[in-house]
């Protein structure tokens, strides 16, 4: 039983250390979509993209985080894009 709790302990440490530097987070707050239009993925926010001159259509497109479909969260110190279901 403890080799399983240290194996377990070693993957998940592997299993973070994974995780892409873009995606990392503590908090949800740390995380916003990672394209300037109609995203479907998150990035923590030092690695935003610059929407600053960028114009998007108004519509709402299916599987995005468009129009309140998802939200933005950090799920086990991953920025992740939360689309619900309909």
């Amino acid at each position: 039983m403890k080799l399983y709790f240290v194996l377990l302990i070693v993957l998940l440490f592997l299993i973070a250390a994974c995780t892409p530097e873009e995606k990392q987070c503590t908090v949800n707050e740390d995380c916003i979509p990672s394209q300037c239009c109609h995203a479907t993925e998150t990035v923590n926010k030092k690695n935003a993209p610059d929407c600053r001159n960028v114009l998007c259509t108004l519509q709402c497109e299916p599987g995005t985080l468009d129009c309140g479909q998802g939200e933005v969260k950090c799920v086990d110190n991953i920025c992740t894009a939360v689309i619900k279901e309909k």
